[in-house]
């Protein structure tokens, strides 16, 4: 289970996991860091039982942990990562990639428990692989073209992880990681991001593009950049208000 938000330790123990055919799951970190009761996080904790919890920051999650995770559960933080890559592959890694097939589960999403408890919805690797074949076929300009992200969208949400992350995976493209959100204070470091790199693909909800579009009406450097490669913008979850699209 990874308690904590998209960043590199992340990623590379989702797919380590995947690689050896062990289930994840990418838990709304808002559970641990917003809840003051942590039920929703003490309910996927006891849904899945997790062999091991994952939280980058291990002082900011510390009250979750302690209140959440089971007694006897492995507990991995930031500080401590460099000891996991440090382990050395055995001929184990190989025997267990080599029992991975399409049916095998690669991880659970979880819905939003905004009707009651989140549920686990599970994602086999087939099921991954035929999103990004449908991807590949709905644009193929990507054959071409490895995509360029600069992306926040949370990877516990299909969208971030499955769509974006698998999408720069699978066209070995690039995806930088955006710390930034559409909400006053965050929406800044977006707008940083987005003057240093032009993606070529962006995705966003239609939040987001409502909080930057003030920063490209103003900033004639983000304008350039933000453009300056751009093939695609799509927006999903809402929709897009007309003096938005318009503007």
């Amino acid at each position: 289970a990874i308690l904590s938000d998209n960043d590199i330790e992340h990623a590379l123990l989702a797919l380590a996991c995947m690689h050896v055919g062990i289930a994840y799951v990418p838990v709304s970190s808002a559970y641990s860091l917003v809840s003051a009761d942590f039920g929703k996080l003490k309910q996927v904790l006891g849904l899945l039982t997790p062999g091991l919890v994952f939280a980058a920051d291990g002082a900011r999650f510390s009250q979750a942990i302690a209140a959440a995770v089971p007694a006897g559960t492995e507990v991995l933080t930031g500080d401590r990562f460099a000891e996991l890559e440090a382990t050395p592959a055995t001929a184990a890694v190989d025997a267990a990639h080599a029992a991975v097939g399409p049916d095998t589960i690669a991880k659970f999403l979880l819905t939003s428990g905004s009707t009651g408890q989140p549920k686990a919805v599970i994602n086999t690797q087939r099921m991954l692989c035929s999103n990004q074949q449908m991807l590949t076929h709905a644009l193929p300009s990507l054959l071409e073209t490895p995509p360029v992200l600069v992306d926040w969208l949370p990877w516990n949400h299909t969208a971030g992880s499955n769509h974006n992350l698998g999408l720069v995976l699978n066209h070995g493209g690039t995806l930088y990681i955006d710390e930034g959100k559409p909400v006053p204070g965050l929406i800044e470091k977006t707008v940083r991001n987005l003057r240093e790199v032009g993606p070529t693909i962006y995705f966003n909800v239609p939040r987001g593009y409502e909080a930057l579009l003030p920063f490209l009406l103003d900033d004639a450097e983000l304008r350039k950049t933000f453009f300056s490669r751009l093939g695609l913008l799509q927006y999903a979850a809402a929709v897009l208000p007309q003096p938005i699209w318009q503007a």
